[in-house]
Formats: C-alpha cells, sequence, structure tokens
C-alpha cells in the first residue's frame, strides 16, 4: 500500500540538528549506462503495474542475479 507524504506521521522522529549536517557526505549514484533492449510485452506490462519505476526495477533485478552468481 503507497501512503501520500500526507499519511506520514513524522510526531516520532526528531529534527536533524547542526551537527548531522557537519558530518553529512553527499554519495552520488553510480553513473549508469543508457541501452535499449527488447523485454516480452507481457513482462513489461506486469513489471509497470508491480512498479512504477520500470528502469530501478529491472536494474534491481539484474543487480540482484548478477550477485547471485559472483558469490
Amino acid at each position: 500500500m503507497l501512503l501520500r507524504d500526507t499519511d506520514i506521521d513524522f510526531a516520532d522522529i526528531p529534527k536533524l540538528g547542526k551537527s548531522f549536517w557537519k558530518a553529512a557526505r553527499l554519495v552520488m549514484p553510480a553513473p549508469k549506462d543508457r541501452l535499449t533492449i527488447r523485454i516480452d510485452h507481457d513482462v513489461v506490462q506486469w513489471l509497470k503495474k508491480k512498479w512504477p519505476w520500470l528502469s530501478d526495477r529491472i536494474n534491481a533485478i539484474l543487480r540482484s542475479y548478477m550477485e547471485a552468481q559472483t558469490e
């Protein structure tokens, strides 16, 4: 079930002070390659229905498979 931002209760989360931001560091995501692939229509429809961020999900699925093969 997806929540809207207005439905989230932040009451039990403490505010971040200046000390948090002094120690924070920016971590950029790894660069991604753009490619064109052909995927069966029903597979694409199934993925889109379950996850609106299709390319992120495909990447996560492929990464999970890759990591399982290299262990």
